[in-house]
């Protein structure tokens, strides 16, 4: 694992909320990961989608983790 410097950085993501995406990336290797509120929903079939449910869920526990794109929120919005 990398040496964490003693100079001030300012991280995009926590580290935690890396370690959601990780455990969300794990289950999807392993065909585990559920799409849709519970994982009542399908099985997760991208990468793409395995992080950015890994994200959502770091985001919903309050985790350092940007804002959705303004691109796509407007997307979803129209749908």
């Amino acid at each position: 694992m990398a040496k964490r410097s003693s100079k001030k950085s300012s991280r995009r993501y926590s580290r935690s909320a890396s370690e959601d995406v990780e455990k969300e990336m794990h289950d999807y290797k392993r065909g585990k990961a559920r799409s849709g509120p519970g994982g009542r929903g399908g099985k997760v079939k991208s990468r793409k989608q395995a992080i950015a449910i890994g994200l959502s869920k770091a985001r919903s526990e309050g985790k350092k983790v940007p804002k959705r794109s303004s691109k796509k929120r407007s997307a979803k919005k129209r749908k």
